[in-house]
């Protein structure tokens, strides 16, 4: 649902990072910015700097959830094979 005025700060950054996926267009109308891209950009790069996160665009906003499931940890669990081995 977009929002009917335009967002700011951590809302902002709430909004356009859960419809980054659909593209800067349809983040920037439900940000509250309609067809105003350039306002929308400079103030979503506002807002990151603001908590002391550097954007370039809003695709800086997509994290792959799905490849962090699936790719093992970097750890390395060493341990003996029986309790008996402690």
């Amino acid at each position: 649902m977009a929002s009917t005025t335009p967002l700011k700060g951590s809302e902002l950054i709430d909004c356009a990072k859960a419809n980054a996926e659909l593209g800067t267009d349809v983040a920037c109308e439900r940000c509250g910015y309609g067809d105003d891209l350039d306002t929308f950009g400079q103030q979503l790069k506002q807002a990151c700097q603001d908590i002391g996160v550097e954007i370039e665009s809003i695709e800086d906003l997509i994290t792959d959830t799905r490849q962090s499931l699936f790719q093992p940890p970097d750890v390395v669990e060493i341990g003996p094979d029986t309790p008996s081995q402690l």
